[in-house]
């Protein structure tokens, strides 16, 4: 494993634990990014489930986007995965950001499950 590598994957395992101390067993908006896409997913830890997910890969998403690697598909997804929470009585939820740095698509699909309902 090449250096890049293990420190993104040191900055995901901090990030992570901080989130399930600090959680109060509060379900986890889990965000992962890559080049080409956006995927978000509500992952209870104390059953260890995923309750909702939604992403830029979605047949309806590809149709309705222009490409999935800009601000515009990471609002579309945060808004669709606060609607799908809440469709099944999620309102509050510790933001799981990963090893990503809070910018840009990140940000974006953040404040999109804010506006949209979302409480963390």
């Amino acid at each position: 494993m090449d250096a890049r590598t293990q420190r993104f994957q040191r900055r995901r395992d901090r990030v992570r634990y901080k989130v399930r101390e600090h959680g109060r067993g509060r379900p986890r908006l889990s965000v992962h990014r890559t080049n080409e896409h956006i995927y978000a997913q509500i992952i209870d830890d104390g059953k260890g489930e995923t309750v909702a997910s939604a992403s830029t890969l979605e047949v309806d998403m590809r149709k309705a986007l222009k490409t999935g690697a800009d601000k515009d598909a990471a609002t579309k997804i945060g808004a669709l995965i606060a609607e799908r929470a809440k469709a099944k009585g999620i309102t509050e939820v510790v933001f799981d950001r990963g090893g990503f740095i809070f910018h840009g698509r990140v940000k974006a699909l953040a404040d999109a499950a804010r506006e949209a309902g979302l409480k963390f």
